[in-house]
């Protein structure tokens, strides 16, 4: 029978109190999505000990959250923006523009512009049409020519859509150097959640291997590597540490040039495990051997990544227990694919219990919908003491 977490197992691995859930629903009403800064700044400073030396651009797209990105500033991240309103977002923060790149692959030419205006000049390019818009600001722009790394063990296959074929970074680095831009770099994303190094590992390696050549021949001084993001996020018991994952991409790594400026664009492994979704029971039925709860978010909400992303989140109703029930977990709208999980094993719940959903910080509130004028859920920062443990909720809340 498939669950999406073992319920009471899970619970065991909380220090936060049902009631403490139950009284931010009350202060604040439910759907919420908590967002906790102190795990933003832990799994960050942990991605920062498993890769010394790679400045982590954290991908805003994740969870943009002002108080995520000024917890990630005061850490010192670099930030990855892909459209205006992230720039917009990281203005706001008073994020300086050489703390950003601008990664999106294919770009309005107001887009560029944008970019220029706020003083981020590091672009991303992968095809020979998106060179031609950068024509007229050659003398202001550097860029990373995006390569195409496939992983068969991605959750989110975003090769696919980005990135040139390896066979072609010559002609199109000879075609900007008749053009007069810079391309100074190279850049990869082998997909998202992935499970295994070994498709960074390939594409380290093959990115290495291109930059040699290209130096060799006098045809471009590639002097910088973005090796993307896909670190994974704890979702289940099956997925390695993140210095596991990450020993072998540093060991390769370590074979580049000193002089190779290396870079990421972290976003799932830093968002997701900040965010805990509360949702409220406010209905229930018997339908055959399943009995269906409907709560007040759903994949129209917070769980929209179960449809955009491929996401299976754990879940616990604290308080509860007793005997466990085959259950259905349903959203609040008329839709019926609004279904967050089915053959769950639950204690019986009444309206008006508890539902909190874990790992739920990426792309998450990111793509959630006001469908049926059903409101999106409200986001509360949980706050946290200096010197708290890792896990431990303590008072304080600030809505936004």
């Amino acid at each position: 029978m498939k669950k999406l977490y073992h319920i009471e197992a899970y619970a065991k691995k909380r220090t936060c109190a049902a009631s403490h859930y139950r009284e931010l629903a009350r202060l604040y009403g439910t759907p919420l999505l908590l967002v906790d800064c102190g795990v933003i700044l832990r799994q960050y400073k942990s991605l920062c000990q498993a890769l010394p030396g790679v400045e982590l651009f954290y991908a805003i797209k994740t969870l943009p959250q002002r108080d995520v990105l000024e917890t990630l500033k005061a850490a010192g991240a670099g930030f990855d923006v892909a459209s205006c309103g992230e720039i917009d977002l990281a203005a706001s923060c008073g994020i300086t523009p050489d703390r950003c790149i601008h990664t999106h692959p294919v770009k309005k030419v107001a887009d560029i512009e944008k970019g220029l205006d706020f003083g981020c000049n590091i672009f991303v390019v992968d095809n020979p049409f998106e060179l031609e818009k950068f024509v007229p600001y050659r003398q202001e722009v550097r860029l990373l020519l995006r390569v195409g790394f496939r992983s068969r063990d991605a959750v989110v296959d975003l090769a696919r859509k980005y990135g040139c074929q390896a066979e072609d970074v010559p002609q199109l680095l000879e075609q900007a150097r008749t053009l007069g831009i810079s391309v100074t770099g190279l850049s990869f994303h082998v997909g998202s959640q992935t499970i295994s190094p070994d498709a960074h590992v390939d594409a380290v390696r093959e990115s290495a291997e291109i930059m040699a050549k290209c130096r060799q021949n006098g045809l471009a001084r590639l002097d910088m590597l973005d090796i993307g993001g896909g670190f994974p996020a704890a979702y289940s018991d099956d997925i390695p540490g993140i210095e596991e994952f990450c020993a072998p991409i540093r060991a390769e790594l370590a074979r580049l040039p000193g002089d190779v400026r290396l870079v990421a664009e972290p976003g799932r492994y830093i968002a997701a495990p900040a965010g805990t979704a509360l949702a409220s029971v406010i209905g229930k039925a018997r339908r055959g051997d399943s009995i269906w709860y409907y709560v007040d978010d759903g994949v129209y909400g917070t769980y929209s990544g179960r449809i955009y992303d491929n996401a299976t989140y754990p879940v616990e109703v604290p308080g509860r227990s007793g005997p466990l029930r085959r259950s259905v977990l349903a959203g609040p709208t008329c839709d019926s694919i609004d279904v967050i999980a089915e053959d769950l094993m639950l204690p019986e719940l009444e309206t008006g219990d508890i539902v909190a959903g874990h790992m739920m910080g990426a792309y998450t509130m990111a793509t959630a919908t006001e469908f049926n004028l059903f409101p999106k859920p409200r986001i509360v920062v949980v706050g946290r003491m200096e010197g708290a443990a890792a896990g431990e909720c303590v008072s304080g809340a600030i809505a936004t």
